[in-house]
């Protein structure tokens, strides 16, 4: 397939573009790579994960050093990962001339070469997360021109504040001649691209970073000794989809808090009281599920201000004394005396019409001079000291104060193209996506034990430089569709299943089916409930009694587990038809997930139509029955 060493190509303001019909396309090939007279390939060295050579790393790697006349160098460092079998691409500009350099685009990763056929792509709508878009290279006409001159391109990616809406930042190419599997994955949480060239021959160029100056209004300015570092990626081989994409799952590196480090099971009440939580109701909820076996009871939106509805008070972070008349730090000391962990929901990088500070301009981030506003939001500035300082007292303090374990991290929409600010609108943007980052950070260096839940409308952050600051994150905002387990599993390509918190909303007039349908899909990730749990009756409670005590037998595999088979017949999110199988590994035990949709069928004929080599007479256990359309069963077998 690919060397796995990345090359990288960067694009100067004011030098050539590269024509043969590319410009606006595609900034590769300009003439600023003629500037780089002086390269020196495939220096073997020892290196750190950022890139730093030193004496006695376990981590090898190499290097590609290419440097102008006059000073300006643009290195690549390509490191086995530590995690995975995957590699870890670096790149980065020195400007070390005596002039002003204004890039337009630099790349990440840069892979020419590859032998392929088609290309894999995983798309992203809102609750409509990890659908996986297949084509053909021939049928995107991407075959080369009959004089071998003309480019052909395909760029896709993401322009905003939201770096999972519409695609995941992941590519794949697939030889069908020699089934490998070519893929990238990478960590940037703004605008972001990646693209495809074909050209000389039938090979592909696969490149990708920040969004460029064409896609997403980039251009970044370094003045004589300043360095700039792009985006990480990190890229695999494999021999199918799924081998290639657990590779660059496993290479992410999530900073876990210790807290959670279980597998812990969540109720989150969004589903319960829809957005009105009570000191009253959350009670009821602690008692009603303490001794389950759930380690955090998560409070989400309308606990503060004078909440009528939640969404237009965000950024007015005080208690809401008509629910909570004595403070929160009652409720947080009461779900700790009923064994759990108690948590918080905030969306602190916004503030809405009557929150008290939207009016005030001199703080949030702006776009012609105004402030930046998006369906009745303003986006704090999150590099300004006054919006750190105030985040501080009504964020760290209101967790530290009142003894919150854990906070879900909501982000309901996306800034677009960019904003104002001292350079270009989407090297501005990155800035302040990069200080929302930061401040991740900083809850944790403050409260060490912190468990943090990255949530954006469910799954418009499920990105690795986002997951990598999270224990968990919200997989999406489909609580109670009949795509639930489809996303669920189709997210096992991108993220770890052990950081991917699923949704089970249980209601009294749940059937059997329903709730075997549901809890099963949790199964596929962190298990996470919600709904009328107190409604339910004896007989309901027992199945979801079931499932946690299920859950908690397969938590190893689903968090050490390799996924080596997602089968689904259903292409339609919405009304799915057919079957779905995921199966997950971990030494000589499976975890076999099934779920029926409509004009489903057995089991057993699944197996044998699919033929796979799945032993059920070999069951250690099992939870449900898949015995009609829109059912579900899950086992634990042996082999």
């Amino acid at each position: 397939m690919a060397d796995i060493t990345s090359k990288a190509e960067v694009k100067f303001a004011g030098d050539e573009y590269a024509g043969f019909y590319s410009c606006g396309l595609t900034m590769l090939g300009s003439s600023t790579m003629r500037r780089f007279t002086q390269t020196v390939e495939n220096a073997v060295c020892d290196v750190d994960n950022d890139g730093t050579e030193i004496s006695d790393s376990p981590v090898t790697g190499c290097m590609t050093c290419m440097s102008s006349d006059d000073g300006i160098c643009l290195n690549v460092t390509t490191t086995e990962s530590p995690y995975s079998d995957a590699y870890e691409i670096r790149t980065s500009i020195v400007n070390d001339s005596e002039k002003d350099i204004t890039m337009e685009m630099v790349t990440s990763f840069l892979f020419s070469g590859i032998k392929a056929d088609k290309i894999h792509r995983i798309l992203s709508f809102w609750s409509a997360e990890g659908r996986v878009k297949t084509d053909d290279l021939v049928d995107m006409n991407m075959e080369h021109s009959w004089n071998h001159m003309a480019y052909r391109v395909e760029k896709f990616g993401n322009v905003g504040s939201m770096p999972v809406r519409k695609y995941f930042p992941f590519i794949a190419l697939e030889d069908s001649e020699s089934h490998k599997f070519f893929a990238v994955q990478l960590y940037s949480p703004a605008s972001w691209q990646i693209e495809l060239v074909v050209r000389e021959d039938d090979t592909v160029t696969v490149a990708g970073g920040i969004a460029d100056r064409d896609f997403g209004q980039w251009t970044k300015s370094l003045k004589p000794g300043e360095e700039f570092t792009a985006p990480k990626a990190v890229a695999a081989v494999g021999d199918s989809l799924e081998d290639v994409c657990d590779k660059l799952v496993r290479a992410q590196n999530p900073d876990i808090s210790p807290a959670d480090n279980d597998m812990g099971v969540t109720f989150n009440e969004y589903c319960t009281t829809w957005g009105n939580p009570t000191i009253d109701n959350l009670k009821k909820l602690a008692d009603k599920i303490a001794g389950k076996g759930i380690q955090y009871l998560v409070m989400d939106s309308g606990w503060y201000s004078n909440c009528g509805y939640w969404w237009e008070y965000r950024g007015d972070w005080s208690i809401n004394k008509e629910r909570f008349p004595n403070g929160l730090k009652e409720l947080a000391d009461y779900v700790r005396s009923r064994g759990m962990i108690p948590g918080i929901w905030f969306e602190f990088e916004v503030a809405s019409p009557k929150s008290g500070v939207y009016e005030d301009p001199d703080h949030f981030v702006k776009k012609d001079g105004v402030p930046l506003t998006i369906g009745g939001a303003r986006f704090w500035d999150m590099e300004d000291p006054y919006v750190k300082d105030y985040l501080k007292k009504n964020v760290i303090d209101r967790l530290k104060d009142d003894g919150f374990g854990y906070i879900k991290i909501d982000y309901n929409d996306t800034m677009g193209m960019g904003c104002d600010g001292p350079e270009s609108p989407g090297e501005n943007l990155r800035r302040k996506v990069l200080a929302t980052q930061d401040f991740y950070r900083t809850l944790r260096r403050e409260i060490p034990d912190l468990v943090i839940e990255n949530c954006s409308s469910g799954g418009h952050r499920l990105e690795p430089s986002f997951m990598e600051l999270a224990s968990q994150a919200s997989f999406s905002d489909a609580h109670e569709i009949p795509s639930l387990p489809i996303i669920a599993a189709n997210l096992h390509r991108v993220v770890k299943p052990s950081q991917s918190q699923i949704w089970s909303v249980m209601r009294a007039k749940d059937s059997d089916s329903r709730i075997f349908y549901s809890m099963c899909a949790t199964f596929l990730g962190r298990m996470g409930l919600s709904g009328d749990i107190y409604d339910l009756s004896d007989h309901q409670w027992e199945l979801v009694d079931g499932a946690i005590a299920f859950y908690k037998k397969a938590a190893p595999i689903i968090r050490d587990g390799k996924t080596t088979y997602i089968g689904n017949d259903a292409r339609k999110y919405n009304s799915p038809q057919g079957c779905q199988m995921v199966i997950r590994q971990l030494g000589d035990k499976k975890l076999v997930v099934f779920h029926r949709f409509e004009e489903s069928c057995s089991l057993e004929e699944y197996i044998k139509r699919n033929e796979l080599d799945l032993d059920t007479g070999s069951i250690l256990d099992k939870y449900g029955a898949a015995d009609e359309d829109f059912s579900a069963v899950a086992m634990l077998v042996r082999g």
